[in-house]
C-alpha cells in the first residue's frame, strides 16, 4: 500500500514516465538489488574507488524511501559479497568504516519511518565495530512494522547453502537418523529463513549476472538491469523497474 499519493512519491518524473500507471496492488512484496557501478562511476570522474562508494550511500537512501513509501515490505541490497575480500586491502577497510559510520547515522531516520534493518551473510568476520553497528540497528529497529530493509554483508549464497547443508546434516548426525529433507527443512537453515523470496531483482550498471547472491531464493525471481551506474540510481529508476515488472507476465513453469 502507498504511504501517500503516487504523484506525491514520484513528484516532477523524467519525460515519458508516468508514476500513474503503477498499480499498488501489484507491487513487488521484495524486492533485491545488486548495487554495481560505484567503482566505474567513480574512474569516470577521476575518483578513487571508494568516493564512488560514498556516492552511492544516497542512492541507498533513495531507494529505501521509494521502496518503502511504495508498498515495498522487504528491500534486500547486496553491499559485501565474501568474495569482495579480494579487493585491495584499503579499499575493503575504507568500505567497513563507511559501513559502521553510514548505519550509526541512518540507524534514528529509519527508525522514525518504521524500517527495521536486519543482516544476511556471516558477521563473525566483520571487524567489531561495523558488526557493532549492524547489531545496534537491529535491536533499535528490530519491532518495527513496517519494510524490512535486508543487508547483505559478508554473504554468499553458495556458503549460505553449504551452512545449511551442514546443519542439517549436524542435527541428522546428532540425532541418529536422516530426516527426509524437502524445500520447506532446506529453508529452515538459510539466512533468509523468515523472509519470503524475491519477485523483482534489479542490477544495476549493465552487468548481467547474480554474483553468488540469492541462488536459491532467486528461482522464479523477475530480473530487470539497467546500465543506470549504481549512484546515479534514483527513485525514478526504481519506478521503471517497478513498472517493467508489473508489465511481465509470470506462469511460474505454467503455461
Amino acid at each position: 500500500m502507498f504511504s501517500k499519493p503516487v504523484e506525491q512519491i514520484y513528484p516532477n518524473p523524467p519525460e515519458g514516465l508516468d508514476p500513474a500507471q503503477l498499480d499498488e496492488a501489484r507491487v513487488p512484496q521484495h524486492v533485491a538489488v545488486i548495487m554495481d557501478g560505484n567503482g566505474r562511476w567513480a574512474k569516470k570522474r577521476a575518483l578513487n574507488r571508494l568516493r564512488g562508494h560514498k556516492a552511492g550511500i544516497e542512492a541507498v537512501r533513495e531507494t529505501i524511501r521509494a521502496a518503502s513509501d511504495s508498498g515495498v515490505r522487504y528491500l534486500t541490497i547486496y553491499s559485501f559479497s565474501t568474495e569482495n575480500w579480494k579487493r585491495p586491502d584499503d579499499e575493503v577497510e575504507g568500505l567497513m568504516q563507511l559501513f559502521a559510520k553510514t548505519m550509526l547515522a541512518e540507524v534514528d531516520g529509519l527508525h522514525e519511518e518504521h524500517v527495521r534493518v536486519k543482516t544476511i551473510g556471516d558477521m563473525s568476520r566483520l571487524p567489531d565495530d561495523t558488526r557493532e553497528a549492524f547489531e545496534e540497528a537491529w535491536e533499535k529497529t528490530r519491532d518495527n512494522d513496517g519494510m524490512t530493509l535486508v543487508v547483505a554483508v559478508n554473504y554468499g549464497s553458495r556458503q549460505e547453502i553449504l551452512h545449511a547443508v551442514q546443519a542439517i546434516a549436524d542435527r541428522a548426525a546428532a540425532d541418529g537418523a536422516a530426516p527426509e529433507v524437502d524445500e520447506a527443512l532446506f529453508e529452515q537453515d538459510l539466512y533468509t529463513c523468515d523472509i519470503p523470496d524475491p519477485e523483482l531483482l534489479i542490477r544495476t550498471s549493465g552487468e548481467l549476472r547474480v554474483s553468488n547472491f540469492l541462488l536459491w531464493q532467486l528461482a522464479y525471481t523477475e530480473f530487470y538491469c539497467t546500465d543506470v551506474l549504481w549512484p546515479d540510481f534514483d527513485r525514478y529508476e526504481f519506478l521503471r523497474a517497478l513498472l517493467a515488472y508489473q508489465n511481465r507476465d509470470r506462469r511460474f513453469g505454467a503455461v
